[in-house]
């Protein structure tokens, strides 16, 4: 009788103890930290980072005897509009178009304005004035080194980037013309805005010595031409920082659990030399084990990439230590997920995938985690799960069952 109440007392003291721990309040952190790295970003998705570009300026023609004449005599008006995109704050692409007309000299009467040249003593020349109108429509791979040498900096005033590109150069005035040309040049940005840009364009195209009608030593003309504009950028126009988030408990909430289990077994330990010094009895033994959960962890990834940072490893590996000191029959399950406004339900599914295979790759072969509490699993493409945010939606959760 002595022992049935005795042991009552025990359990009914276990009880209220480990009713007080089931009371602690547990509210997870979740902290996002963003990389400092000036020359990480995250890829933006297609239809971002686009802008469109007018600009007005001069141009001279180098044709095969437009050197006999004055430069101001040879200067021409040039117009230009761009349509492109970033597809990193280094690399970029536009399609274009510039033109209006060409001045120069004629000796064979091509695109002649039947006015002899006068401007200085070429008679022997027989030089003639010539003007045609003409248009090139190009396209152009460019290179922000401003970016690419210093890093990225969404607020740089100045950013310089040489380009390289082909082109087909029209006239339609006879004799009528069509050619294929080589370009170089220097893009120069000067921000005004996040939304406008200043630029100076300054572009020089290579084309067949035909061009302008009559050939002659030369075996390429050329046309350089010096632009100054405005660029508006649509949104999304800037870049971010690669960030991952880990949703955690804080110490102070599981030192408290920590405090509530040492107590306990203090009372059990306590609870059991009563029971011994008053009957010299052997009763069964009571145990209370520490049973800890590792809290839920969130890891992000970039877009369309399910590679493990190194920053996420440091997460993991504590994550990993609470595990293998916690219950050995708690089974986590890893599930991963992908941005359902980004790629197809196929490339989702894949993507969400693989990036729950590579944590659970890292917990089991870099942290020796029993491969027998973990459970992979992987939802594809999902709506925005925390903030509004899509970037969290690129991501895997690992939490217990």
């Amino acid at each position: 009788m002595v022992f049935k109440k005795t042991f009552a007392i025990i359990l009914a003291v276990t009880g209220a103890k480990m009713s007080q721990a089931q009371q602690v309040d547990f509210r997870p952190d979740t902290v996002v930290t963003v990389s400092n790295d000036r020359y990480q970003v995250q890829t933006n998705r297609f239809w971002d980072n686009w802008f469109i570009n007018v600009g007005a300026g001069a141009q001279i023609y180098f044709g095969d005897h437009n050197k006999q004449m004055k430069l101001s005599e040879r200067l021409t008006p040039n117009f230009e509009f761009n349509l492109g995109k970033w597809f990193s704050p280094g690399i970029g692409v536009r399609a274009g178009v510039n033109g209006y007309k060409i001045k120069g000299a004629t000796q064979n009467g091509s695109h002649s304005t039947g006015e002899k040249y006068t401007g200085k003593p070429w008679d022997g020349y027989w030089l003639y004035n010539q003007e045609f109108n003409y248009f090139h429509i190009h396209g152009d791979v460019l290179f922000n080194l401003s970016n690419i040498f210093s890093g990225y900096k969404n607020d740089r005033f100045y950013s310089i980037s040489p380009y390289v590109g082909l082109g087909w150069m029209v006239t339609n005035e006879a004799p009528a013309a069509k050619e294929v040309s080589a370009n170089i040049g220097i893009y120069n940005s000067f921000r005004l805005s996040d939304a406008l840009d200043l630029t100076l364009d300054v572009r020089g195209a290579m084309v067949n010595d035909r061009f302008d009608g009559e050939t002659g030593n030369r075996r390429q003309d050329g046309n350089l031409s010096a632009l100054l504009g405005l660029t508006y950028k649509f949104k999304k126009r800037d870049w971010e920082k690669p960030s991952s988030v880990v949703i955690s408990y804080s110490d102070e909430l599981l030192n408290s659990l920590r405090e509530k289990v040492r107590k306990l077994s203090e009372d059990n330990e306590a609870l059991k030399a009563q029971l011994l010094a008053s009957q010299g009895k052997t009763i069964t033994e009571i145990k209370v084990e520490e049973k800890i959960l590792a809290a839920p962890i969130l890891v992000t990834f970039p877009i369309n990439q399910s590679i493990v940072s190194n920053e996420a490893r440091v997460n993991l590996g504590f994550f990993a230590k609470v595990i293998k000191a916690g219950n050995k029959n708690v089974v986590y399950k890893v599930t991963g997920y992908a941005d359902k406004g980004t790629g197809t339900a196929v490339f989702n599914n894949r993507i969400s995938s693989e990036r729950a295979k590579a944590i659970y790759n890292v917990l089991v072969h870099e942290f020796d985690v029993n491969p027998g509490q973990l459970e992979v699993s992987y939802e594809g493409g999902v709506d925005n799960m925390y903030y509004d945010d899509p970037r969290l939606s690129r991501a895997v959760i690992t939490i217990a069952k």
